[in-house]
């Protein structure tokens, strides 16, 4: 299994349209067949700040993730041209 958070930071402008490119993308991608978990977070204290949840079964699984219509149209084309600051931190599962 393939586990990560990705942290992104946004001008406060961008926070609906962050939501709702969120709202489209999470929902997409927990249909594909490959995807256990994504989770689209606010920071509590900081609300320009993102964080999303996401596991997959392999590494198949995230790169079919990477191409399909909805991460490239709500994440390549409009999270990424809206985000400030990005960084992904890979995760290993203790048990």
């Amino acid at each position: 299994m393939i586990s990560f958070a990705v942290r992104l930071k946004f001008a406060s402008q961008d926070r609906a349209d962050v939501v709702e490119s969120l709202r489209i993308l999470a929902a997409a991608s927990r249909q594909e067949p490959g995807c256990i978990s994504y989770i689209p977070h606010h920071v509590e204290d900081d609300l320009d700040t993102v964080l999303i949840y996401e596991q997959y079964q392999d590494a198949k699984a995230l790169a079919a993730h990477r191409e399909t219509e909805h991460f490239k149209k709500h994440a390549v084309g409009g999270l990424y041209q809206k985000m400030r600051e990005r960084s992904v931190e890979n995760l290993v599962a203790l048990v």
